[in-house]
């Protein structure tokens, strides 16, 4: 918890600036870079699997910030829907849950 909640609270007024400043599109991007910088802090004090899922969070969010903002929702459930059922499974498995 102390590990990714930085990231996140950070997360809450960058938001809140994005808006302000119109700049919605960006959004997701920013949302899977510190999501995922939260988990790679986070996935010090894990398994291994744990950081690199935070990795592809990251790639993720670049990605979302360099394409058509029409693919920002993909982004979103690519990463928190697709991302966590993948590294879910692979927890589960490896490492039995």
């Amino acid at each position: 918890m102390l590990s990714v909640s930085p990231p996140m609270l950070a997360g809450v007024p960058l938001t809140l600036v994005f808006y302000r400043f119109d700049s919605i599109s960006s959004l997701p991007g920013l949302w899977l870079l510190l999501y995922g910088t939260g988990i790679v802090t986070a996935g010090t004090f894990s398994i291994r699997v744990v950081p690199i899922m935070g990795l592809c969070f990251i790639a993720l969010g670049v990605l979302a910030l360099f394409t058509p903002p029409s693919w920002s929702n993909a982004y979103l459930v690519a990463g928190f829907g697709g991302l966590h059922i993948v590294f879910g499974l692979i927890i589960a498995r490896k490492y039995g849950g």
